[in-house]
């Protein structure tokens, strides 16, 4: 699949620009890319993150792994190559909604750090918030909320992050979240303070 843009495609400029939603939306746009092993809670903390900032009135929506595979990507399979383009897609996606002036999550795998850096480089400086959901691979296979651990070892999924397909961890994340030695309610709360402390939303 090709990434070049064809010479007669422009890009045409708008009017509203992503400056003038965010101060709209009195907060900054950016992304918080939740990466980590199958069942480290990236979808349970990225939806406890949405619930404390939409509480506080902030725009903000999630994307989620599973979710984005019902639609968007659900002619993807699991290789490698189909790996790389559902996280290149999320990561167009993603961009839009910073474009909209939002405060997007996304909770995926993304077991690969060129994929994870490419996703970086299509946002501007700042706006990529890369958060490293770290959990123990036995502690992910004893959760195994959704018995995929137990299917990939007997063979029944292919290509299974931490059993037959690797994950490269992140090498310098914005925020470590170690889901096996925090609480919820602590993890949740360390990203909405980092997003205090760098002015991307008021204090509350």
């Amino acid at each position: 699949m090709s990434n070049q843009t064809p010479a007669h495609i422009v890009w045409h400029s708008t009017a509203v620009t992503k400056e003038v939603r965010q101060k709209l939306n009195s907060h900054k746009s950016v992304i918080l890319w939740l990466t980590g092993l199958s069942g480290a809670g990236k979808s349970t903390l990225a939806n406890e993150i949405e619930r404390k900032l939409y509480a506080r009135g902030l725009r903000t929506y999630l994307l989620d792994g599973d979710n984005v595979r019902h639609g968007i990507n659900c002619d993807l399979g699991f290789s490698p190559e189909d790996r790389k383009e559902n996280i290149r897609r999320i990561g167009e996606v993603a961009k839009l909604f910073v474009d909209a002036g939002m405060i997007v999550l996304t909770a995926f795998i993304s077991p690969f750090r060129e994929d994870r850096a490419l996703a970086r480089r299509i946002v501007d400086g700042g706006e990529f918030i890369e958060v490293y959901v770290k959990c123990s691979l036995d502690e992910c296979e004893k959760r195994d909320p959704k018995g995929l651990y137990k299917k990939a070892k007997a063979g029944e999924i292919r290509e299974f992050t931490g059993i037959s397909s690797p994950y490269e961890e992140p090498d310098s994340p914005e925020i470590v979240i170690e889901t096996d030695k925090q609480s919820l309610e602590q993890s949740a709360d360390i990203i909405v303070r980092y997003l205090e402390s760098k002015e991307i939303i008021p204090t509350g």
